[in-house]
């Protein structure tokens, strides 16, 4: 099956006022989390960081809204600003090891 690949975006730090403007974010915390089906069983990873924005007067500004429209904003910032295709690389790479495990622990027993 393919990998199924969602955002989740836990916080985002801004300033109260900054600018002439309210709710400023100036980092947004993120999770990218790949997940496929295999034999029935469900393999994930997720990367999980943060990414810093500067806004300049003068700039588009969008207002802070807590709804799903704008969280679809932030996403779209997430995938303007870094390299999502290494993400879904990494991801797929991880998850496959899972599948079929290049390496493996192996223990004594006998004692």
């Amino acid at each position: 099956m393919a990998i199924t690949y969602k955002w989740e975006i836990p916080q985002m730090n801004a300033h109260v006022e900054f600018e002439g403007e309210e709710n400023v974010i100036y980092t947004v915390h993120y999770k990218y989390t790949g997940s496929e089906e295999s034999n029935q069983v469900v393999y994930s990873d997720t990367l999980i960081g943060t990414q810093s924005y500067t806004y300049t007067q003068g700039d588009t500004f969008i207002p802070y809204e807590d709804t799903e429209e704008f969280e679809n904003i932030v996403i779209g910032w997430l995938e303007g600003s870094l390299d999502v295709e290494r993400f879904k690389e990494i991801i797929a790479t991880n998850i496959q090891n899972q599948i079929t495990p290049a390496v493996e622990d192996l223990y004594f027993t006998w004692q």
